[in-house]
């Protein structure tokens, strides 16, 4: 006599105690850490932050001071709002690079004592990151409020737009060609063409790049974007000479045979100074960009595909410029109407 083997059919109710087990594995499995404090978050964010942005960890580092000891139940929005208003106190830091351990070494920025607007609203925002990266990874408690939510970005001024005339930027150039560094030229004219930042284009390498289809990739960008540098013609000359082995930088450090990226910081500033440019640094070589961009009656948008901003606020510091583009097109083409 044969027995036959039944199986529950898909869906089936499971009896009552497989339906136990499974609750307990659900709540086993959805069971959150006791009392996590501040500090103990920012650095599990930090082991898991694969994002670009180089002062994450110092900024972090600031908040962690202010309110490692707090446990997130006890985190809310008068807490940031006090913080925010104590770090606005403290002065300004500037990066000088990596100690023996590669720990970031960061001091005072000149004589001024206090963050500007801007700055601060950054430390929030890499904080507010923090806390929504707790919620999304279920480490906050149950129905805990986002701490930063209802707090007001600080009022920042218009940014700086600092560009080059055709005189100076004749000059850069020439000094830039005459550096020390071989390919200082190349990543100048790459920053201006292109609108990337500096340290998006130390960090690329070859296999990144496509010279004769005219693009290069880049996987990390500050805001943790993908985005895809356009390269012209004549930036594709000037690059093609140093075409090199796909893992090695095309900005990378004479020394380490371009396995590691250059420190060009102080040949770029010899070479300010060789071309006698007041007020100019490297990040104005992406406002060149855009400026030219804009100038030549580019939309604001396609401005702001090309230099990777995810909001249009970032660009419209840029429109009273193709405003005075429309405003000489329409004067050379509508001016004696109406006379």
């Amino acid at each position: 006599m044969s027995i036959e083997h039944t199986h529950p059919a898909a869906g089936a109710i499971p009896d009552a105690p497989a339906a136990s087990s499974l609750a307990q594995r659900l709540k086993a499995l959805s069971a959150r850490p006791q009392s996590l404090t501040a500090r103990e978050l920012i650095d599990r964010y930090m082991a898991a932050y694969a994002g670009a942005d180089t002062t994450r960890a110092q900024r972090l580092s600031a908040w962690s001071t202010l309110i490692g000891e707090f446990t997130l139940e006890q985190i809310d929005s008068d807490v940031m709002y006090a913080g925010r208003a104590e770090l606005s106190q403290q002065p300004a830091l500037v990066y000088l690079g990596l100690d023996h351990q590669g720990r970031q070494i960061f001091r005072a920025k000149g004589r001024k004592q206090e963050k500007t607007p801007a700055t601060v609203n950054r430390y929030m925002v890499a904080m507010a990151a923090v806390f929504t990266w707790a919620i999304e990874q279920r480490l906050a408690p149950r129905g805990w409020v986002h701490p930063c939510r209802g707090i007001k970005r600080l009022p920042e001024p218009d940014g700086r737009v600092r560009y080059l005339d055709d005189a100076e930027r004749i000059r850069l150039f020439e000094a830039c060609r005459a550096s020390q560094y071989p390919r200082l030229y190349a990543l100048a004219l790459m920053a201006m063409l292109t609108g990337a930042r500096k340290g998006e284009l130390l960090g690329l390498k070859w296999r990144q790049v496509d010279l004769d289809a005219g693009v290069a990739t880049l996987a990390r960008t500050k805001n943790g974007d993908r985005r895809t540098l356009v390269l012209l013609p004549e930036l594709v000359d000037v690059l093609r000479p140093f075409a090199g082995d796909r893992d090695r930088h095309l900005f990378g450090s004479v020394a380490s045979k371009h396995q590691k990226p250059a420190s060009v910081d102080s040949a770029w500033r010899d070479a300010v100074a060789r071309a006698k440019i007041r007020d100019f640094r490297f990040h104005d070589l992406r406002h060149c960009c855009a400026s030219y961009l804009a100038q030549a009656g580019t939309p604001l948008n396609v401005i702001a595909e090309v230099l990777g901003h995810r909001k249009l606020d970032m660009t419209r510091r840029y429109a009273h410029l193709t405003t005075q583009t429309k405003a000489a097109a329409m004067r050379t083409a509508l001016s004696g109407i109406g006379c």
